[in-house]
C-alpha cells in the first residue's frame, strides 16, 4: 500500500517504550525541567504531561526564545503559568545570563522532597532533576548549557541502576544526563505539521514539499509579509513554493520549478531564524 505523504505518522510501540522509560526515570528525581519550543509554546507541549509526571514539581523552559518576538512570547508565558501553575522561563542555548536563575529555580522546586527525606532522618543531599521534552526542542542544548561549567559524572547511586549517569551541576544540584523523551499522539495532524515545521519530527515522516507549503499556508498576514520581503516576492504573486522558486531562479533543466530544493530552503531558512522571528501558535484559537 502506498504511504500517504500528507499524513505524519508515529509508531505506538515507540511511544509506549518512551513513556515506560520516562516513568522509570521519574522515580529517581525531585523535579522536572520541561523544555518547549518557544515558536510553538502550545503545540510542543505533551497534552498528557500531568498523567505522566503526576504531582512532580515542574519548571517550563521556552527554548529558542531568541527566534520569537519577546512581547508576543510574554503573552504565552502568562497563559502557561496560569494554566499549569508552574514557573515558565524563556531561554536559548546561546545565552548563559539566565543560567544561575534556572539552576536556583530547579533547586527551589526540589526542596519539598528533600525536606521530606530529611524528616525521615536522612541527611540532606543535592536536588536531582531530569530534562524532558519533544524531540529537537533543545533538551540536549539545555543540558549542555547547565553542565558546561561542570561535567563531573558522579555515577551510580544506591537504588539507582548502573545505567543511570548523573552530572553534578553544583553542590546543590545533580542532573540525570539521559533526557526523558515525551512522545505525543498522532491524532492531531495540525499539531504534527507544526512540529514538522520546527524539525521536531523525523524527516522520514513527511514530504518536504507538503510541509513547506503548509508552513506558507499557516502564516498570518504579518508573517506572510515577512516571508515575502525575505524572498523578494511581489505582493501580487501568491505565496507558494513555485513562485518562490521562480523568484530565486531555483529551476530544473528545462525551466520547471525545483520544488524540492525550494522546499528544503524554506524550511531551513525558517528553522534557522533567517526569515524572521515567529510564533506559530495562537492564543485566540484556544479562547474561541
Amino acid at each position: 500500500m502506498k504511504k500517504d505523504k500528507t499524513h505524519i505518522h508515529w509508531y505506538p510501540g515507540h511511544i509506549a517504550k518512551a513513556e515506560k522509560k520516562l516513568k522509570e526515570q521519574l522515580s529517581l528525581v525531585d523535579a522536572v525541567i520541561e523544555v518547549l519550543d518557544a515558536r510553538l509554546p502550545l503545540s510542543s507541549c505533551y497534552e498528557d504531561i500531568t498523567r505522566l509526571l503526576g504531582q512532580k514539581p515542574r519548571l517550563i523552559l521556552l527554548n529558542k526564545s531568541d527566534l520569537t518576538n519577546k512581547a508576543e512570547l510574554n503573552k504565552f508565558i502568562k497563559y502557561l503559568e496560569e494554566k499549569t501553575n508552574c514557573p515558565v522561563i524563556p531561554t536559548d542555548a546561546k545565552n548563559s545570563k539566565d543560567l544561575k536563575f534556572i539552576v536556583n529555580k530547579a533547586i527551589e522546586l526540589s526542596e519539598p522532597r528533600i525536606q521530606a527525606i530529611m524528616a525521615k532522618g536522612l541527611l540532606r543531599r543535592p536536588a536531582r532533576v531530569m530534562v524532558v521534552g519533544m524531540p529537537n526542542v533543545g533538551k540536549s542544548s539545555i543540558i549542555n548549557k547547565l553542565t558546561k561549567s561542570s561535567k563531573t559524572k558522579i555515577g551510580a547511586k544506591a537504588g539507582v541502576t548502573r545505567q543511570q549517569q548523573w552530572v553534578r551541576i553544583n553542590p546543590q544540584l545533580e542532573l540525570l544526563d539521559t533526557p526523558g523523551i515525551i512522545p505525543m499522539k498522532q491524532d492531531d495532524q495540525e499539531r504534527a505539521k507544526k512540529l514538522a515545521f520546527v524539525n521536531s519530527i523525523s524527516e522520514n515522516a513527511y514530504s518536504n514539499e507538503i510541509i513547506a507549503q503548509e508552513l506558507l499556508n499557516i502564516l498570518n498576514s504579518e508573517q506572510s509579509k515577512i516571508f515575502r520581503e525575505y524572498y523578494k516576492l511581489p505582493e501580487k504573486k501568491e505565496l507558494t513554493i513555485d513562485n518562490i522558486s521562480l523568484e530565486r531562479n531555483w529551476l530544473l533543466t528545462g525551466g520547471s520549478t525545483d520544488r524540492e530544493r525550494t522546499s528544503v530552503y524554506i524550511l531551513r531558512d525558517f528553522r534557522d531564524g533567517k526569515i524572521g522571528k515567529f510564533i506559530l501558535d495562537s492564543l485566540e484559537q484556544i479562547q474561541q
